[in-house]
C-alpha cells in the first residue's frame, strides 16, 4: 500500500511539505542511528496534519508522530509505516498580556504573558524568543534538546523545574482527528510523562511567562548553557539523558558508582563525563545503543535492585 502510486499521489496532494520514502532515520535522529522508515512526512500546517491522520485512519495505515527526533531511537530494521514529523509547525507568538487573576485563576500568574508555541518549535527557539521579548519563565529549558510537542509529552525539565510549571493549556489532535484544547488543571502530568488519550497528538501549547529584564534573563540563560557545557558531553552525538531518575538517587550517579563510565558496545559508549549519557563515538548502530542500555539496566538492577526506565522512545524492527 505505502509503495503504490495511489498512496504517493494521495499523500502528495495533501501536504506541501516533504514526503520521503525509504528514508534512513540515521539522517534525522540526534544519535545518528536508525534504519529506514517506509515513509517520513513533514506537514506544513495543522490542517495538513488533520487530513493525513483522517486518511491514515480510514485506510488503516500505521503511523506515529515524531518531533525533531532528539529523544528517538529507530531500530536498525527500520519502521514499517508512516512517521509524521511535526518539525514544520513553527508558529510562536504572544497571545495575551497583563492577564488578570480572573483569567488565570491564580495569584502568581497575575501580570503574566500568554505565549503560544506550536509543536515543532524547538526549546532553543522558544528560549531565544523569550529573551528577545524580555519574558522570564523558560530559562530552565535552555540547552534542552527537542521541541515543544515531544517535550510536553515527556514533561521535560531541568534545574528543579518542569514544563508543567509554566504550561497554561495544551492543544491536541484527538483520535477522531479533531482539535481539542485541554486546560492545565485537566492535564495529568507525571515525572517525565504527560498521560494523554491513546492516539492523541500534541499540536501546540500556551505558556504563562512573565515580563522581566532582558539582560537578566539573557544572563540566566547563559549561565545554564555554561553549566550544561561543563557537565554534559557535547563533543559527540547523543540523545540527552537516557534514563529517568529514580526517587532516591540520580540515574547518572548510580551508573557512575557502578563503574560503568566508558562501558562500550560497538561505537556506543557510556560517557566518561556524565553517566546518564550514551554517546555515538562515530559509527554506532541502534542495536549497539539498545544493547548498552540493557547492560546498564541489568547491572543497576543487580547492584541496587532498581530497574532504570528510559527517557528515550525506541521504535521499529530489529534487523
Amino acid at each position: 500500500m505505502l509503495a503504490d502510486r495511489r498512496f504517493r499521489d494521495k499523500t502528495g496532494s495533501m501536504v506541501t511539505g516533504r514526503v520521503l520514502f525509504d528514508e534512513p532515520m540515521s539522517m534525522h535522529t540526534s544519535m545518528g542511528v536508525g534504519g529506514k522508515a517506509d515513509v517520513l512526512i513533514f506537514p506544513d500546517t495543522i490542517g495538513e496534519l488533520k487530513k493525513l491522520i483522517s486518511f491514515f485512519l480510514e485506510e488503516e495505515i500505521s503511523f506515529l508522530p515524531v518531533g525533531n527526533c532528539t529523544n528517538l531511537i529507530v531500530r536498525d530494521g527500520g519502521y514499517r509505516g508512516v512517521l509524521i514529523s511535526l518539525e514544520a509547525l513553527q508558529r510562536l507568538e504572544i497571545r495575551d498580556e497583563n492577564l488578570s487573576r480572573e483569567s488565570t485563576g491564580k495569584e502568581e500568574y497575575v501580570g503574566s504573558v500568554c505565549v503560544y508555541a506550536q509543536a515543532g518549535v524547538s526549546f532553543s527557539g522558544i528560549v531565544e524568543f523569550s529573551v528577545r521579548e524580555s519574558l522570564s519563565g523558560m530559562e530552565f529549558c535552555a540547552g534542552i534538546p527537542g521541541s515543544v510537542g515531544g517535550g510536553l509529552k515527556m514533561n521535560a525539565g531541568a534545574w528543579g523545574r518542569e514544563l508543567k510549571d509554566v504550561v497554561k493549556s495544551v492543544s491536541i489532535l484527538d483520535p477522531g482527528a479533531k482539535i481539542r484544547e485541554i486546560e492545565r488543571k485537566k492535564l495529568p502530568f507525571e515525572y517525565r510523562n504527560l498521560d494523554l488519550p491513546e492516539g492523541a497528538i500534541i499540536t501546540g501549547a500556551e505558556f504563562y511567562l512573565a515580563r522581566g529584564i532582558r539582560n537578566e534573563i539573557r544572563g540566566k540563560v547563559a549561565d545554564i548553557i555554561a553549566a550544561r557545557r561543563e557537565k554534559h558531553p557535547l563533543t559527540y552525538r547523543s540523545a540527552g539523558s537516557v534514563f529517568k531518575n529514580p526517587p532516591d538517587s540520580p540515574a547518572g550517579k548510580m551508573i557512575e558508582e557502578a563503574g560503568l563510565r566508558g562501558l562500550r558496545v560497538g561505537d556506543a559508549e557510556i560517557s566518561g563525563k556524565h553517566g546518564n549519557f550514551i554517546v555515538n563515538k562515530g559509527n554506532a548502530k541502534a542495536g549497539d545503543i539498545i544493547a548498552l542500555i540493557a547492560a546498564v539496566q541489568k547491572r543497576i538492577l543487580n547492584v541496587r535492585g532498581i530497574f532504570l526506565e528510559t527517557e528515550l522512545k525506541i521504535i521499529g524492527e530489529e534487523l
